[in-house]
């Protein structure tokens, strides 16, 4: 009997720290998934060169340190207003990797957004990074839905800022006869943007008609009228 409870409790303890150990390992993943890998060093910033090879990895190589300089850390991109002279009245402005090379593995990069008087910013997701926006001018009805299509919405005015949860559908609208501007900050060097009628619309290979129309319960044909408005991306 003495035997048997031994062994009872070694395998207790055995559970118990199998079970320790996958807890340890579920909380060490999480904090990966909140944003951009840690980085193993002080800098790396991009080499956009090395890309016109063979080599392909998940983000952008490193430049040698000798060949940095204090201006791959800078840019003015932001300082200028966008072009809202367009069908949504808005102009995204992105400071992110490919505009500033020195955000390279830092997990974080800047937009600008600026609004036509009534203007939009359609929506659309960031499938790798939260969004928060802080509004320079104006005034703006902003939300966000739920996986549930559950709708949080508010309006915001100068000074305020506003969060987007990751990988959510959110729009922001100029609700003023006058233009308006924020600053979106993302916890990714390159959040990606996925807009929702860009994406279903313009594909190429374009979705099928018959997948829309019976999605969006309409005529096939007014499928392909939309689709005529957004022209496949060209490469």
């Amino acid at each position: 009997m003495a035997k048997l409870a031994s062994s009872c409790q070694l395998a207790a303890a055995t559970a118990a720290a199998a079970f320790a150990v996958l807890l340890i390992l579920a909380l060490a993943v999480v904090p990966s998934l909140a944003g951009d890998p840690d980085m193993l060093q002080d800098i790396c910033v991009a080499d956009y060169k090395s890309l016109q090879g063979p080599l392909r990895l998940n983000g952008f190589p490193c430049k040698r340190p000798e060949n940095v300089t204090a201006n791959d850390f800078f840019s003015n991109v932001l300082a200028r207003p966008g072009n809202t002279g367009n069908a949504v009245g808005s102009a995204v402005t992105a400071a992110n990797v490919e505009a500033l090379p020195g955000l390279n593995t830092l997990g974080v990069s800047l937009a600008r957004i600026d609004f036509a008087p009534w203007g939009v910013n359609p929506p659309h997701t960031h499938p790798r990074a939260t969004e928060a926006i802080f509004v320079l001018e104006g005034s703006l009805d902003v939300g966000f839905l739920t996986t549930a299509n559950t709708l949080y919405a508010r309006t915001v005015c100068k000074g305020d800022v506003f969060v987007f949860p990751r990988g959510l559908v959110h729009f922001q609208r100029n609700n003023g006869n006058a233009p308006a501007a924020v600053i979106s900050a993302f916890n990714s060097q390159l959040q990606g943007t996925q807009g929702v009628a860009e994406t279903l619309f313009g594909a190429s290979p374009p979705v099928p008609t018959d997948v829309l129309a019976r999605a969006f319960q309409i005529d096939g044909g007014l499928v392909e009228a939309i689709k005529s408005k957004f022209p496949p991306p060209k490469y």
